[in-house]
């Protein structure tokens, strides 16, 4: 039976994630390119200052570091750590090029996402902000439009509850915590069928259940307060291991990037079957990709327009920093490690890929403590991921009901239980729902981008326009 569902499962992803959409996220990231000229070559070192540098007289529920912070716990998860093992195990060490080239041209859509966020969202008379795809499609593109921002609606409250932010999470903490404390499985709780559930996975899975619950249950300021402490530290930590691993494996790095540029464009592959081995690359690299730093799925705008700020370009700015740092930063690091390990070509799958490449990758460290010190980074990726996509999808949720109260307090204990219920959920199922929803969500934001683009273009003009000698800026006339 399950393996039926599996494969309808899969029959589904590959028509979501098939050449159409691929294409048309990468067109539409491309053509913002030049909409905008190239700014986020020409202005990352602003957007990086402004990362710390807060807006003067913003209306808004959270800073901008806050909402960056927010957008950065749902996106910094383990797309970061599982997913590309996942793609790089199934692309080839080639998937992480297209990572980059996604990450690339997504950091131009990821800038227009937030700027009309900001430009299109309503602010109430409680000073309760709510923004993103539903409402600049609705009163960007018109009135006429408002049934492709419920679409879009519906499945972010999907791939909140049943994929990239619930089942997926957890289900990788409590495997990396099963692999640590009993990897043997010699301490089975119960059994589902033919798989057995250890007390290692029972208990992780119950603790990050309560710890996710009584920081949902406080809502944005909440979890934003949280995630401006958790975000950065975690992703710290992180990098100073993979930079570890980097620096003493530096004699690998030449190979290891003739390596990923080979396997990208199928040169180490038969003539026959280079084609193939090029889209399965540019497929996991990109879906993966997208996974990861979301740039064209319309999530990180719903927390960018809760941010203090009176100028959309400038959160727009902000906003585009995020995939910096997920996929050019993180991701690059994770991907490195695992190919400067060999780990992508071990026959392991999930989060057992990256744990080889931090054990054979460190050396100095005993096995054990390489491990646990990846599992740490995993929770508290995973954790603040949960918690980043529980607001997304009562963003959604609350623009399909119009605010309804019984139909928020619901949603927080459907979602809650779904963190709980994750950890015994079939890995390659989780997985691909993901993908499916991630996909379903990419479409109508899309379609909205390259629809507002004009719209982009001109508030960007007239921001840069404004500046002044010495970063001050003129008010809007």
């Amino acid at each position: 039976m399950m393996e039926k569902i599996q494969a309808v499962l899969t029959a589904i992803d590959d028509f979501v994630w098939g050449v159409p959409l691929i294409v048309l996220i990468l067109v539409a990231g491309i053509f913002l390119t030049c909409r905008v000229k190239l700014l986020q070559v020409f202005h990352l070192p602003r957007a990086l200052k402004y990362m710390f540098k807060n807006e003067e007289d913003g209306v808004g529920e959270v800073s901008s570091f806050g909402a960056l912070c927010t957008a950065l716990s749902a996106t910094i998860g383990t797309g970061n750590i599982v997913g590309v093992a996942t793609a790089i195990v199934a692309g080839g060490p080639g998937a992480l090029f297209w990572m980059w080239v996604a990450a690339f041209f997504g950091m131009a859509t990821k800038y227009a996402e937030g700027l009309l966020a900001v430009k299109y969202r309503v602010i109430d008379g409680d000073g309760h902000a709510l923004g993103g795809p539903f409402y600049y499609i609705e009163r960007g593109m018109g009135k006429g439009w408002k049934w492709l921002a419920c679409f879009f609606a519906v499945f972010g409250v999907g791939a909140g509850l049943f994929g990239i932010g619930t089942f997926t999470q957890v289900q990788s903490v409590t495997s990396a915590i099963n692999n640590f404390f009993d990897p043997n499985g010699q301490n089975i709780a119960f059994t589902i069928g033919e798989n057995g559930y250890s007390w290692a996975v029972v208990i992780g899975g119950l603790v990050i259940t309560i710890c996710a619950g009584l920081v949902i249950i406080g809502g944005i300021k909440r979890i934003s307060k949280v995630s401006e402490i958790v975000v950065p530290f975690m992703a710290v930590i992180y990098i100073v291991l993979c930079l570890m691993i980097v620096c003493c494996n530096f004699t690998k790095i030449p190979a290891a990037v003739v390596a990923i540029v080979r396997d990208a464009f199928g040169l180490d592959a038969m003539a026959g079957g280079a084609l193939g081995a090029i889209m399965v690359a540019m497929q996991k690299g990109i879906a993966r990709g997208i996974f990861s730093n979301e740039a064209g799925l319309g999530s990180a705008p719903i927390a960018a327009a809760a941010a203090q700020t009176k100028e959309p370009v400038r959160q727009g700015l902000v906003t585009m920093t995020g995939t910096f740092i997920d996929t050019i930063i993180v991701c690059t690091l994770t991907g490195l490690t695992i190919v400067l390990s060999g780990a992508w070509d071990m026959g392991l799958e999930g989060v057992a890929v990256t744990t080889k490449a931090f054990q054979t990758g460190l050396p100095f460290l005993p096995e054990q403590a390489a491990s646990f010190a990846l599992m740490l980074c995993l929770v508290f990726f995973a954790f603040t991921t949960i918690l980043g996509w529980d607001y997304y999808s009562e963003r959604c949720l609350e623009y399909l009901t119009g605010g309804k109260k019984w139909a928020l307090k619901i949603f927080r204990w459907a979602y809650i239980a779904a963190v709980f219920i994750g950890p015994y959920m079939t890995l390659s199922a989780v997985w691909t729902i993901a993908d499916i929803f991630n996909g379903l969500m990419a479409l109508p934001n899309i379609i909205a981008l390259i629809a507002l683009s004009s719209v982009v273009a001109k508030e960007t003009k007239d921001y840069f326009e404004r500046q002044k000698p010495g970063g001050k800026l003129k008010a809007k006339k």
